[in-house]
């Protein structure tokens, strides 16, 4: 890895961690309260908010589902690109992006940041070996998806499928589920879509 690389990768891990104690405090709610309800431990929970641990997606959904957002809420606007409610249209150099760096997964908010749209569109890329991990996980709502370029392996309960470009998906988020680039050599381009419920 790069100096430059090092240097990004704490930085995109405090950036997160600052977004869900920001929530957390909107919402009046201690670490405590939180990391109960997203059964994680106070300890845990603290270094992420603090940017000293890298959450897997599966942490961030169960976190974005406590604290009452999708996780485009996660996102945040980019520093060079004011939130404007109700916007309609987002310009390339304003995507705002998660990057789970651990786990090889990355992903772009399509969308217009900042909105309360129930309704998400993100750009994501798995790198080789790139994984939600072996366990699966629930969060609120329903996706769909497109795979642009190689190849993904989706699981929902217990069967899998491989999927290569100009494959499609859909199914509810409360059905469990993870997914993964099978491929040694090759990304992985999904375009991805989330929709929450409107109690969230």
């Amino acid at each position: 890895m790069s100096k430059r690389a090092a240097k990004a990768v704490p930085t995109m891990d405090v950036a997160v961690g600052q977004r869900i104690r920001d929530l957390r405090r909107t919402r009046a709610m201690s670490l405590e309260t939180v990391a109960v309800r997203a059964d994680l431990s106070i300890g845990f929970l603290s270094q992420v908010e603090r940017g000293l641990s890298s959450p897997s997606l599966r942490v961030l959904a169960t976190l974005a589902d406590v604290l009452g957002v999708g996780i485009a809420g996660l996102f945040g606007a980019r520093e060079d690109a004011s939130a404007v409610p109700d916007a309609v249209v987002t310009r390339e150099r304003q995507r705002p992006e998660l990057n789970l760096w651990r786990t090889g997964i990355s992903k772009q908010l399509l969308s217009p940041a900042g909105s309360d749209g129930r309704l998400n569109l993100f750009l994501v890329h798995i790198e080789p070996g790139g994984s939600t991990g072996d366990e699966l996980y629930t969060h609120d709502g329903e996706e769909a998806g497109l795979v642009i370029e190689g190849e993904m392996k989706l699981t929902v309960d217990a069967e899998s499928w491989t999927l290569t470009s100009g494959d499609s998906f859909r199914f509810a988020s409360r059905r469990p589920h993870r997914f993964s680039n099978p491929s040694r050599d090759a990304r992985a381009v999904v375009l991805w879509v989330n929709c929450i419920s409107a109690a969230s």
